[in-house]
């Protein structure tokens, strides 16, 4: 995997020691640059179509940029990057996919020749699939509306994400697995997604999710925040209900909601869309 998350330790570390008065000698890592390279990304659809593809994207710091539109083909798009050591690379066995970030090595403080650059643009295929995210410190912009995704899981540390499903998700989906660490992550169109099951676990950051989209089925959705600020926008005419565990977090309420004495209640008719919100600290805000 990605050496990534070392970079971001040997950062904090100095800012730390810095604030404390520490001296601390940390060894410094030339990382040498090139002129950028665009390589073409084509993986096409494997032969073992019947089954559920899993496909896995790891991806380091830069920039991560996802939407339909692969024709005939499981990934199609470009890799930008200027470290000879980012250069993606693929693998493939049987029904598993995994495309990554090519390992670069870091020991100490990183010093880049040249602003390090690092960026993927990758259009999806409409072959149902498992999707795995494992992502670093980037920014990025996920449309997965009208895909065929049949679990979702990303995992990434301080992040900017914003993640789209302006068109329905073409199968059910089982689960939807989001970590993160301190992290801004804006969430749309999550009744599209359809999915069962939605977990989602963050520190520190603000967070968006937006159910708007038609619920086709009843679903259930815990978020474990810590000291964060936390918006949930559910439509008028969708049922929902909140169940809160916040000692020291607010909840701010605006639109149809109604407040009683076990959670947050919004009327409407089936399917029922059920949220549990269990917060360190901060604020839960609640929209229509």
């Amino acid at each position: 995997m990605h050496k990534y998350s070392s970079l971001i330790a040997v950062i904090l570390l100095s800012a730390v020691t810095l604030a404390c008065g520490v001296q601390i000698n940390i060894p410094v890592t030339n990382i040498n640059t090139i002129k950028p390279v665009t390589e073409e990304i084509n993986i096409s659809q494997p032969e073992t179509s019947s089954k559920i593809i899993k496909l896995t994207l790891n991806f380091g710091l830069g920039e991560l940029n996802l939407s339909p539109g692969a024709d005939n083909a499981l990934v199609t798009g470009t890799a930008v990057y200027n470290i000879k050591d980012l250069k993606p690379e693929t693998h493939i066995e049987d029904d598993k996919i995994t495309l990554e970030t090519g390992d670069l090595e870091i020991e100490g403080i990183p010093k880049f020749k040249d602003k390090q650059k690092n960026k993927w643009n990758l259009k999806l295929g409409v072959t149902p699939m498992d999707l795995n995210i494992n992502a670093g410190a980037y920014e990025g912009d996920f449309e997965l509306g009208g895909l065929s995704i049949n679990s979702l899981t990303i995992r990434d540390g301080a992040s900017k994400v914003i993640l789209r499903f302006s068109e329905p998700n073409q199968t059910e989906m089982n689960d939807f697995i989001y970590e993160t660490g301190a992290s801004e992550v804006a969430l749309y169109g999550l009744a599209n997604a359809n999915f069962s099951n939605m977990r989602m676990k963050c520190g520190a950051g603000d967070y968006t999710l937006e159910f708007s989209g038609e619920l086709l089925r009843s679903a259930d959705v815990t978020i474990n925040s810590g000291m964060s600020s936390v918006k949930i926008v559910v439509p008028k005419g969708t049922s929902a209900r909140v169940f809160f565990d916040g000692g020291l977090a607010d909840v701010d309420i605006h639109g149809d909601w109604n407040s009683k004495e076990n959670g947050y209640f919004l009327s409407g008719g089936e399917p029922m869309l059920t949220i549990n919100v269990n917060m360190a600290a901060g604020s839960l805000i609640l929209r229509n």
